[in-house]
């Protein structure tokens, strides 16, 4: 037997290990099962290229649990590890296994799957065990070799017993980390981290029921047998080629990635690109709500198969991250700060690929099924419109797909917009006037006023629609757009002949006059006198389109300082060639006058929803003495 010192660049690695190396002491189970499974897909390379003369039969890892000892089992049937390997992949702490494995084995790289770096990853398991012990047997004629280490740079390292070739790794549990000894816990990180290695593991058995013999009574019970119970899917569906998987197999891999979403997804991107950069993986469309801050978080990231996190900030670009799915790659630098990962090449080529291969996917949906892209436009458009808006080169790409609902249900893309409605909604400047609601109920009366005329009304309800506009109006020529509600259509869209009043300037001060005297000095509405086609509306609330969208902008992020908690500002547009107006400013009786004002006052707040509470039931009472 001999004993020694473990060579290590630092002194009290175990202390350092146990309180920064790694902030979750949950990992120790993923980097061993990492190591583990590094050892077998070794193994079979080498058995691949001939250099090792085995019977690989079906390997797989086994985690165990002895809670009477206290010890949690990981056991292999891989490469396994000769005297002079353990000192120096388990001694010397600083030299990583696998990457000398990848540099004898060039070729092997992505064929091998190589996971993890056996060195540091394996001291992970100190921070859960007071004591340590490696049996391990070369799958090369060498004796099998036991290592025992209690936490201190002191081990033991002896000749072992073990009769198979593989590793099995031994961790006496410390007292406050109980939890590891229990089933539940290391099932949950199982699950968790190797859900999707690419070597079977088994953990405990399981019963499994077989068919009935023939002739079996309907009262007797089929017979059962006891099987290994494999907690991981060694070969998920983004290790396939898309050709080898049909819809349904996405679905089914949707549902295994997440058992408690009953919905299926809208669609399918299936990532796969080996240079300049390795990455696979499938991101799926979910529905989403209008909710930007529920939607982040659902995309896991992976390396080899291993589960690193659910955190994609600064690999995925951020409108991204609103969708499901998986994304594996070897490239991505792990525990690293964002602003390293936003800094670094490959990940911002890989930003830029699965950027462009979403792009490339909704515009191939949108030309082979427009029909079907229109039915799914609301639940998708939220990731689009931010896409659109934090990308500039998904901002080129989406003009192609990028639709824009009227609120009559029709979709047309912005140059089709262009085409449909030049001919009516351009303005005497020669600006095309996009008209939109933002809430098609509480806005029809004044969308019904647009329609009236000819003009196209779009819907754009989304959270973020105020951005777009904004980016929109200033990266296209002559366009803009205005909400029906933000001031009188002909102000809206102004043409070259002018409206004429039927009211004199003294009859329209007077006018004015007594609307702002009825209204009271506290009144939120700016009276506004314009003349318009007689069938218009003889009282319209309006909101100033540039205030109220700035103060939308604000609330959800951008948009001018401080305008998010301003109040709202309303116009009253009062029409003076409408003869209702015309009877107010005839009428002798003052208290008349008033009454005729505060009716058309409340009938315009009532057509935009500002009439609640105690002046609802005012002007209803008000409105049946009117009639009796």
């Amino acid at each position: 037997m001999a004993t020694g010192k473990i060579n290590v660049s630092v002194e009290n690695i175990f202390p350092l290990i146990k309180k920064f190396l790694y902030s979750d002491h949950e990992i120790f189970l993923r980097e061993l099962v990492s190591n583990a499974t590094d050892a077998t897909l070794k193994l079979k390379h080498l058995a691949s290229i001939g250099e090792a003369k085995v019977e690989l039969g079906d390997p797989l890892i086994e985690i165990k649990i002895d809670k009477e000892a206290k010890t949690l089992h990981i056991l292999d049937q891989g490469i396994g590890m000769t005297e002079e390997e353990v000192k120096k992949y388990i001694n010397e702490v600083a030299f990583s296994g696998a990457e000398e494995f990848l540099d004898k084995y060039k070729d092997a790289g992505k064929d091998a799957g190589i996971i993890g770096h056996f060195g540091l990853g394996f001291y992970s398991s100190f921070m859960v065990a007071d004591r340590v012990e490696i049996l391990t047997k070369s799958y090369q004629d060498a004796p099998a070799v036991h290592w025992s280490c209690d936490g201190s740079p002191e081990f033991t390292l002896k000749k072992g017993k073990k009769k198979e070739r593989g590793t099995e790794i031994i961790l006496h549990i410390a007292e406050d980390s109980g939890e590891f000894l229990e089933e539940g816990r290391i099932r949950a990180l199982l699950l968790k981290y190797n859900k999707f290695m690419p070597v079977p593991i088994k953990f405990g058995t399981r019963t499994e029921t077989l068919p009935k013999p023939e002739g079996a009574g309907e009262d007797e019970p089929a017979p059962t047998r006891e099987v290994d119970n494999i907690v991981n899917n060694p070969t998920p569906a983004w290790t396939k080629k898309p050709a080898d998987l049909k819809d349904e197999d996405y679905n089914s891999f949707y549902r295994e990635l997440y058992p408690m979403q009953f919905e299926e997804p809208l669609f399918h991107i299936h990532l796969n690109v080996d240079y300049p950069f390795n990455l696979t993986g499938i991101l799926y469309f979910p529905k989403l709500n209008q909710d930007l801050a529920l939607q982040k978080d659902r995309i896991q990231l992976y390396q080899n198969q291993v589960f690193i996190t659910d955190n994609v900030e600064g690999i995925v670009p951020e409108f991204l991250t609103m969708l499901r799915g998986v994304i594996d790659s070897p490239d991505i630098p792990l525990n690293v700060s964002r602003s390293y990962l936003q800094a670094d090449g490959a990940v911002k080529k890989i930003s830029s690929y699965i950027t462009r291969k979403v792009a490339d996917k909704l515009n191939s949906l949108f030309r082979e099924d427009r029909e079907n892209f229109e039915k799914k436009w609301n639940d998708i458009k939220i990731v689009i419109e931010y896409g659109m808006l934090s990308e500039e080169k998904f901002f080129e790409k989406a003009e192609g797909f990028a639709l824009y609902p009227t609120v009559d249900g029709a979709y047309y893309t912005l140059e089709e917009l262009r085409e449909k409605v030049s001919g009516q909604q351009t303005d005497k400047d020669g600006k095309l006037v996009l008209l939109y609601a933002s809430d098609r109920e509480a806005q029809h009366a004044y969308i019904r006023a647009a329609r009236d005329k000819g003009y196209e009304v779009l819907l754009m309800d989304s959270p973020i629609v105020a951005h777009l506009m904004q980016k929109l109006e200033t990266s296209k020529e002559n366009l803009s757009f205005a909400r029906v509600d933000a001031d009188s259509l002909d102000k809206l869209i102004r043409k070259e002949d002018t409206q004429i009043s039927k009211l004199s300037d003294e009859e329209q001060q007077t006018l004015k006059k007594q609307l702002e005297d009825v209204l009271g000095e506290k009144s939120p509405y700016t009276v506004q006198l314009e003349p318009a086609d007689s069938e218009a509306a003889p009282f319209m609330i309006t909101e100033p389109e540039f205030m109220r969208r700035m103060k939308e902008m604000q609330r959800t992020g951008g948009g001018m300082f401080g305008l998010g908690n301003m109040p709202e500002l309303y116009n009253l547009v009062v029409n003076t060639n409408h003869p209702l107006v015309g009877e107010i400013l005839a009428t002798k009786t003052e208290k008349k006058r008033q009454r005729l004002i505060n009716q058309c006052v409340d009938l315009a707040r009532l057509s935009k929803g500002l009439l609640k509470g105690e002046e609802l039931t005012t002007f209803i009472r008000r409105s049946y003495d009117l009639v009796k």
